[in-house]
């Protein structure tokens, strides 16, 4: 078929995605947003962000989702990265769906950890599903409530990012009720106890946006030694055929570095990576640490695990780490 063909059906069902969408994330026992407001819970003078997603994207019970993680990572099988990860991606889909090629990319940045030393701060960079907005928002806050408990919003950390760009701000509204950056969280908890994070959401498409939020991450990489996470999806269609052909080509282009094709062949109507942002910051931020090769680790899509979804609804997931020889 082709690609003109392709695009006139992959925007007509934008608005079929995004239900499918809230769909897939209901897998665990639904919960009710009402009540949470924008998530936020004030005792002992902290402000701590609930994650909504809990119960919706992944399960609500610690002990199950802790049971879901550790499992998603421990039957990964990842051979031993040379040098130290410094970004990554991983797609960020309801857990029965991609969690599997999350655990891929937690567990190569777990092992990572034992050998190169832990990040001072994760930063996670997701993007809003449900509009746009101008620049880069970080969440915050004191802390990210999650099932598994509450990981520390690095407000310094986020405080050296704002003062790179006035694109880059601390503001919570997008980021309720969002869970493309939030999904990634109890991941980075479980191979990364204890490790502060710092959550960002790119609402635009932007160029200038895109390099001051790639010079913020380098100014505080300047102070820290930081992990940056990009979470996204990759092709949405019902296609399966030409989501796995187009998920390999990119990955392939992304194995190379290729950020510029990437962005080239990237388009609203042709969506390689639904989280386009956070995959361009996270690589252009690994080429300037002296990353030269990207490492695809594991790929599948909901096609491969669900058949019955081919021809009515098919999403790619790929797991990629950045590292940097010593």
């Amino acid at each position: 078929m082709g690609r003109m063909s392709v695009r006139r059906r992959n925007g007509a069902r934008c608005l079929l995605w995004l239900a499918m969408a809230c769909l897939w994330g209901t897998c665990f026992t639904a919960s009710s947003w009402a009540g949470k407001e924008v998530g936020m819970s004030k005792g002992s003078g902290m402000i701590v962000r609930e994650a909504l997603g809990a119960g919706r994207w992944f399960p609500g019970s610690g002990k199950e989702l802790k049971h879901m993680v550790d499992g998603y990572m421990e039957s990964a099988r990842v051979e031993k990265v040379n040098g130290r990860i410094v970004a990554a991606i991983a797609p960020h889909a309801g857990y029965v769906y991609s969690g599997k090629v999350a655990g891929h990319t937690f567990r190569a940045i777990r092992d990572n950890a034992e050998t190169w030393g832990r990040p001072d701060t994760v930063v996670v960079l997701g993007i809003g599903h449900r509009g746009g907005f101008q620049g880069v928002a970080l969440m915050d806050g004191d802390a990210l409530r999650t099932p598994l408990g509450d990981a520390a919003l690095d407000q310094a950390g986020a405080a050296v990012m704002a003062a790179a760009s006035p694109r880059i701000y601390l503001d919570y509204r997008p980021h309720a009720g969002e869970h493309s950056a939030e999904n990634e969280v109890p991941f980075v908890q479980a191979a990364l106890p204890g490790a502060p994070i710092i959550v960002g959401l790119v609402g635009d498409h932007d160029p200038r946006t895109l390099d001051d939020l790639v010079a913020a991450l380098d100014a505080l990489a300047g102070k820290k030694k930081i992990l940056v996470i990009a979470s996204s999806d990759m092709l949405h269609d019902a296609d399966y055929g030409l989501v796995t052909l187009t998920d390999k080509d990119s990955l392939k282009r992304v194995e190379a570095m290729d950020y510029a094709g990437i962005r080239e062949d990237w388009g609203y109507s042709r969506q390689t990576f639904c989280g386009i942002g956070p995959v361009l910051a996270a690589m252009r931020f690994a080429e300037l640490k002296g990353c030269k090769e990207a490492t695809v680790l594991f790929y599948r899509n909901s096609g491969d695990d669900f058949p019955e979804s081919r021809g009515r609804w098919v999403v790619g997931y790929g797991s990629v780490v950045f590292a940097v020889p010593k």
